[in-house]
């Protein structure tokens, strides 16, 4: 099977990884990749946004099947025009992507469904959102309706700063995302990952994770993309599990299917485990990042069968096989994310990769011939372990073989799990 991979981060270094382990695999090619991703794949100079280019490359190609790493060109309808062309992709439509493009469209299909999730209301002016918040009081969630690469959500424990992040929102912190805000109830309890495959029709439940947002130890500082993750989460219960399952994954896939936009790809549920049971806090239509990374180390089954049944409606074919060995990532950023940090700071050695262990590339590039640091987030430490604080213990290892001034890290990924380990 000739394989295109579109995306060039952590996530889908990561994929590439899994899928050129695959021997149903004859070709990868990957657009535009990342110097980590071309160790398994071609990279390819095709413009992802350029949907034709992507169409003309698959068919000079004799392109099987296209794996869509990021959420952007599924919003923005890649998966559509590769369907319109008869070619097999992973990812679903621009209409079942607004599960994650719109938090206010997510927000109306749980109360049309009645999936368990936070009051909210929807606003498109800061009076009105300011006016409901002062009505609500603290805590309280802002969050800027549409795509923010992670940052646009804002737990404000106080009424002064939910009122400065509706601010932030209408005034263009988060450009077009923040043209319209949904204000939703705090929920309290642990927050957890569930990772569930659909083809429209049939549900193959993956693995649990759990991210940690804050940029500090501790969970302190402002929200990042992610900063490390662990699978399989321990709040995840099978009890947990079954009722994810029963009462927010079945009734979205039967409600968009109702609607008339069926969704195939992945649903990566965002949850917070409460006194009253698991409540959705928002969808992701692709996997999460670095969450991605963990759950693939612990998959033992080929992801390839396990993806192309997903796109093209077989999914109750395919089953998938999991190591019980917990999973650690952690995230090495460049100094000052997020906000402004130096690019093309230069990083002079990653570790080898051995069993069990790997670095993942999520921000980088190469220049001159020199492995450079292009992003935020830059490489990923991922490790496995017979329990969470073996996994960490030699993730944080990986950590400290690189060779890389500018980078920094937190140093208590997996600390609720390790907790409860030794409790």
């Amino acid at each position: 099977m000739k394989v295109l991979l579109i995306g060039s981060g952590g996530r889908e270094h990561a994929l590439a990884w899994k899928i050129a382990q695959s021997p149903l695999l004859t070709s990868l090619y990957a657009a535009p990749g990342n110097p980590g991703i071309a160790e398994h794949a071609e990279l390819v100079s095709v413009n992802v946004e350029d949907h034709a280019a992507v169409i003309a490359f698959c068919k000079e190609n004799d392109i099987d099947f296209v794996v869509v790493g990021p959420e952007a060109p599924l919003v923005a309808g890649l998966a559509d025009a590769l369907r319109a062309e008869g070619i097999a992709v992973f990812g679903p439509s621009a209409a079942a992507a607004q599960l994650e493009g719109s938090k206010g469209f997510t927000k109306d299909i749980c109360a049309r469904f009645n999936i368990p999730t936070g009051a909210y209301q929807r606003f498109n002016n800061a009076p009105k959102a300011k006016a409901y918040v002062r009505e609500q009081g603290a805590p309280i969630v802002i969050k800027a309706d549409g795509l923010a690469a992670g940052k646009g959500v804002t737990v404000a424990m106080t009424v002064e700063e939910a009122l400065a992040a509706i601010d932030d929102c209408f005034e263009g912190a988060f450009g077009d995302a923040g043209a319209e805000v949904v204000v939703e109830a705090y929920l309290d309890g642990e927050e957890a990952s569930f990772f569930c495959l659909s083809d429209g029709k049939t549900l193959l439940p993956l693995a649990t994770a759990q991210d940690h947002k804050r940029v500090g130890d501790g969970d302190t500082g402002p929200n990042t993309g992610g900063m490390g993750a662990y699978s399989p989460a321990p709040v995840m219960t099978p009890d947990m599990v079954e009722r994810t399952m029963k009462d927010i994954i079945e009734p979205t896939m039967r409600g968009m299917a109702e609607l008339g936009m069926p969704f195939s790809g992945v649903f990566f549920a965002g949850l917070m485990i409460t006194a009253k049971g698991p409540e959705l806090i928002e969808y992701n239509v692709r996997f999460g990042d670095p969450e991605c990374q963990v759950l693939l180390m612990r998959l033992k089954s080929d992801l390839l069968p396990i993806l192309f049944a997903s796109a093209t409606g077989t999914l109750d074919q395919v089953t998938a096989d999991w190591s019980n060995d917990p999973a650690l990532t952690v995230v090495l950023a460049s100094k000052g994310y997020p906000g402004s940090y130096a690019k093309n700071t230069p990083i002079a050695s990653i570790p080898v990769a051995s069993d069990g262990a790997k670095v993942f590339h999520a921000g980088t590039a190469s220049k001159d011939g020199q492995l450079v640091a292009t992003g935020g987030r830059v490489l990923n430490a991922t490790a496995t372990g017979r329990t969470v604080a073996d996994a960490q213990a030699a993730a944080y290892a990986l950590v400290d073989a690189v060779s890389w001034d500018n980078g920094f890290c937190r140093r208590d990924i997996g600390w609720q799990a390790v907790a409860r380990e030794t409790a």
